[in-house]
């Protein structure tokens, strides 16, 4: 499914919620993400804590950013955010699952 007001297509499964971001468009992928987990979490994206108290979300974007040589096309960063799991790949995905409890 593509959310016609945003580049950003989203799938939604039972365990995860995978959403792929527009590395060339103009929605920030702060925005992406927060979007996501909001999904996931079942909170509006407002009630969510700061994207900064996870991670340093300015070096998560240069991270992914086009460079003048064309875009990354390997790598991934995982982190923790507001009780979900959080995985960025280079190709674009936003895959997020709910934190296992211990």
């Amino acid at each position: 499914m593509t959310d016609p007001a945003t580049s950003t297509s989203v799938r939604t499964s039972v365990e995860s919620h995978i959403a792929q971001y527009d590395r060339l468009g103009d929605e920030p992928l702060s925005v992406t993400i927060a979007n996501a987990v909001a999904t996931v979490s079942g909170e509006e994206v407002t009630d969510l804590d700061p994207l900064h108290y996870a991670i340093d979300a300015d070096a998560l974007e240069r991270l992914f950013e086009p460079r003048a040589d064309g875009v990354r096309s390997a790598g991934q960063v995982r982190f923790q955010y507001n009780g979900c799991t959080v995985t960025v790949t280079a190709d674009g995905e936003v895959r997020v699952a709910p934190s296992a409890i211990d």
